[in-house]
């Protein structure tokens, strides 16, 4: 009764805490079930003996419509997939983001105790963005850009994805009005033979393995040591190079839920 709780639960929805099931909160869900008390440090190593780990939870959006991720995994994902099979074409997963020259690197630095330490960053402010798309066989093909992300930038990294791939692709995005413009509906009816672009549910980015891209830059590409958008549109576009030299990484960017082509 207890992992059921906790696994169909969270604490806040039994109105018993926040949303994060830590051991002071699964403490006060034994006493109020089994009228048990223990402690913090008694609870861990019962989780532990129990196969529970502390985790960092996914997050989804409440406006997330589970019925279409199902939908989408179970019925539209693998009738693409069948498709570029049939047609020897790829499937591209393509996503966009931005790096801004304003965000201190996160997390903690090792110092002496009683010396905070100190990160230098750039007191500018600036931004360059990116456009990506990967293949689970470990392609992958990028555009760097300072301009803002319109229909002409993705239609024009489009083109190029389809020059470059040799073949038909299969493109899969997110449902970003850009992806929905009128300029770029009218451009893919005039390249149907070249590529095909396939929406994925609304506010599901968990669904992308292109944003595992994303996050694999931003960890990477410090911005905040940029002194200008050149230097940090440079600093990006080499990191992504390198990154096309190393295809293993990018298919450990897929989800075993997604069939390698």
């Amino acid at each position: 009764m207890l992992f059921q709780a906790m696994a169909d639960y969270t604490p806040d929805e039994l109105l018993i805490g926040g949303p994060l099931w830590t051991r002071a909160l699964v403490a006060e869900l034994i006493r109020m079930v089994v009228g048990v008390t223990m402690t913090e440090q008694g609870v861990g190593k019962w989780l532990r003996r129990h196969g529970f780990t502390p985790q960092r939870p996914d997050r989804r959006s409440y406006r997330q419509d589970q019925e279409k991720v199902t939908a989408w995994l179970e019925e539209e994902y693998p009738a693409i997939a069948a498709r570029a099979k049939a047609e020897k074409a790829v499937v591209a997963w393509v996503d966009q983001c931005g790096l801004r020259s304003d965000t201190a690197p996160s997390g903690r630095s090792w110092a002496p105790a009683g010396r905070t330490p100190v990160v230098r960053v750039n007191g500018r402010r600036f931004r360059v963005n990116i456009m990506s798309a990967i293949a689970s066989r470990g392609a992958l093909w990028f555009t760097v850009f300072t301009g803002r992300f319109t229909a002409g930038v993705f239609i024009a990294f489009l083109d190029r994805l389809a020059t470059q791939a040799g073949r038909k692709v299969h493109v899969i995005a997110d449902r970003h009005p850009v992806h929905r413009s009128n300029a770029v509906r009218a451009w893919l009816a005039d390249n149907a033979d070249r590529i095909e672009l396939h929406l994925m549910p609304g506010y599901s980015p968990e669904l992308n393995p292109d944003e595992f891209l994303n996050a694999d830059v931003k960890r990477h590409v410090h911005s905040a040591r940029a002194r200008s958008a050149d230097d940090l549109a440079h600093e990006t576009r080499r990191f992504l190079h390198r990154r096309q030299r190393q295809p293993h990484i990018v298919r450990g960017y897929f989800h075993v839920r997604y069939t390698i082509q």
